[in-house]
């Protein structure tokens, strides 16, 4: 019972993150797509570094900026929303900063695919660029939200380290998956771990493949406007 416990609210997790990623990802992957400002490295590096920091140094400053004495912490304070450490608020935020950038690239790389001839035959058309994006942009570039969905999930799932610094190991609260898988194996309880990482195998596994099957539905959608 404990365990299915664990994994409803690891589901809850990845589910809240993925609908939040998705809002914030899509314009700014659309905005690195389309720019030719030379800020677009800078703010393109920004939003990655969450790839190359480790997940420990991450959450440790997100500890910071979240705790009672960092500047998200004291505001939450005074909006009445108390304390964001070790809550499931806390670790949604700081999942959502660390998946980010696996949500942005596929997205990014999906409108990259389209090229500029559909818009432009919009635009010819007389839709302004809002229509030209929900119209032709959005329909294309469908299989590349589905991927960037899939992998936001899926990373979500299997965080450890930013959960651990940020939401530590609270029964019904923080503790994911991950972290039960290591609370098993810390109690050598390898029954119970292989239980829970097993099925992670599983269900990354056909993750990846539907993000395969995505991905060449998206290049033949590119043949057909090329």
């Amino acid at each position: 019972m404990p365990d299915l416990m664990v994994v409803w609210l690891t589901l809850k997790l990845a589910l809240v993150v993925t609908l939040v990623l998705v809002l914030v990802a899509t314009p700014l992957a659309w905005w690195l797509s389309q720019t030719q400002s030379r800020l677009k490295s800078l703010v393109g590096a920004l939003f990655t570094l969450p790839l190359v920091l480790p997940p420990t140094v991450l959450g440790f400053y997100l500890l910071l900026l979240l705790g009672p004495n960092g500047p998200i912490g004291q505001l939450s304070a005074m909006l009445g929303l108390g304390s964001l450490p070790f809550t499931f608020a806390g670790i949604s935020i700081a999942c959502v900063i660390h998946t980010l950038p696996f949500v942005v690239q596929p997205l990014q790389n999906a409108f990259e695919a389209i090229g500029k001839r559909p818009m432009e035959v919009a635009y010819t058309l007389r839709a302004n660029p809002l229509q030209a994006f929900y119209k032709v942009a959005f329909p294309l570039a469908r299989p590349g939200f589905f991927a960037a969905a899939v992998l936001g999930f899926c990373h979500t799932i299997g965080e450890f380290g930013v959960v651990l610094m940020i939401g530590g190991n609270v029964a019904g609260e923080t503790r994911v998956m991950s972290i039960e898988i290591y609370n098993h194996v810390e109690a050598l309880e390898y029954s119970q771990a292989h239980w829970l990482a097993a099925g992670m195998v599983l269900f990354s596994f056909v993750s990846l493949l539907v993000i395969h099957g995505l991905n060449d539905l998206a290049k033949r959608r590119q043949r057909i406007w090329a």
